[in-house]
């Protein structure tokens, strides 16, 4: 498999603009761990993750430092911090430079890459910009359709993924930013959470209604109620 036949495609993305209580909204609200962030031609220019808003002057975690790795700081990186710590939008915060990847790169390959550069999640480009990501939960999810049907996507296979994966991005009622569709012999594999049975059966009918589809296999998980808007 290659990184095109498990990324997740349907990726939310910000401007650099973006505030940064803003995008601590959108990663609640949509259950993500990061967030791209691109300039208006769509090419990446950063990550803002987790750990980026972790430190911040209005929740006072920032960081302390003893005083004298103050003492032996230069002012530039003084400054770095402190734009870190107190600026109020993407391009003060995010993690710059980030490794992307290409779509036909193999998967074992990526997920060298996330085991040796200690990350969550790696961005895939064509022509530099971000068509997908992919995360150590694709990794995982490629591996179990890979172990169930012993074989790798076909070019039918990486059509009908490409036409589920337009149908599912352009519905309202797709409710979380972690769907993933994996394509093996005609066999579709769901991966994601709903908010409701009835989004459930939405997404049946969906992957139904695209030809060349043999079988769904439904891995959607359920969100607790008491964890909704948490």
């Amino acid at each position: 498999m290659q990184a095109k036949d498990i990324m997740t495609t349907n990726v939310v993305t910000v401007a650099p603009d973006a505030r940064v209580a803003e995008i601590a909204a959108l990663l609640l609200e949509r259950r993500i761990s990061g967030v791209p962030v691109v300039d208006a031609d769509g090419r990446i220019l950063g990550i803002v993750s987790e750990g980026d808003l972790m430190r911040r002057a209005e929740g006072e975690t920032e960081r302390r430092h003893s005083w004298w790795l103050d003492l032996m700081a230069s002012s530039e990186e003084s400054a770095a911090a402190y734009v870190k710590t107190h600026g109020m939008h993407a391009e003060d915060v995010m993690t710059r430079s980030p490794i992307t990847v290409g779509e036909e790169m193999p998967v074992g390959d990526v997920a060298e890459i996330l085991e040796k550069r200690h990350i969550k999640r790696v961005p895939v480009v064509r022509d530099g910009k971000i068509v997908g990501i992919v995360s150590r939960a694709n990794l995982l999810q490629g591996l179990a359709a890979g172990a169930n049907k012993g074989a790798v996507p076909s070019a039918d296979d990486r059509s009908i993924r490409a036409r589920i994966t337009e149908i599912l991005n352009q519905e309202k009622w797709v409710s979380h930013g972690t769907l993933n569709v994996i394509v093996t012999d005609g066999v579709v594999e769901l991966w994601g959470w709903v908010d409701s049975e009835t989004e459930r059966k939405a997404f049946r009918v969906a992957v139904e209604s695209v030809p060349g589809v043999r079988a769904l296999r439904d891995h959607l998980g359920s969100v607790p109620p008491y964890v909704r808007g948490v």
